[in-house]
């Protein structure tokens, strides 16, 4: 007898995001190092963050994210954490379903209600985790660069 798939189902992943102290020697590293292809790199002034994508052939990406001002906060998780991992995405099929189910279970949920949610890293073995509806374009790969 086939069961049918629980709704917060993680489907696989969907790319990663690294927090990187310097962009561009980053960018150097994972391109010129590892041969990464760089597809996209953009700098938010107003987020204070610059970001580089990296495709990789499993159809996946990996996201290079650095503080452009000490006052982003993507400084403050340099100064708490030290560069690393920041985020892990993984896709869901529906990510209402998703958020119900998982609050049902008492996951600890980032920014339920919303587009953009997360598993807190206290509900995940230390590892922040976003759910990624499989169907979500990226603003970067897919022709929406706003």
């Amino acid at each position: 007898m086939t069961q049918a798939p629980n709704p917060a189902t993680l489907l696989g992943q969907d790319h990663v995001v690294l927090v990187v102290a310097d962009i561009e020697s980053a960018i150097a590293n994972w391109r010129d190092q590892f041969g990464l292809p760089l597809q996209y790199e953009v700098t938010h002034e107003e987020q204070g963050i610059s970001q580089a994508f990296f495709p990789l052939a499993d159809g996946t990406f990996m996201e290079l994210i650095a503080p452009t001002s000490s006052e982003s906060r993507v400084a403050e998780i340099l100064r708490e954490k030290g560069e690393g991992i920041h985020v892990l995405a993984m896709q869901v099929d529906d990510l209402d379903s998703s958020v119900n189910s998982l609050q049902e279970k008492g996951v600890e949920l980032i920014g339920a209600g919303t587009d953009r949610v997360f598993i807190h890293p206290d509900s995940a073995n230390g590892v922040m985790i976003q759910l990624w509806p499989k169907d979500r374009p990226h603003r970067w790969r897919d022709g929406n660069n706003a």
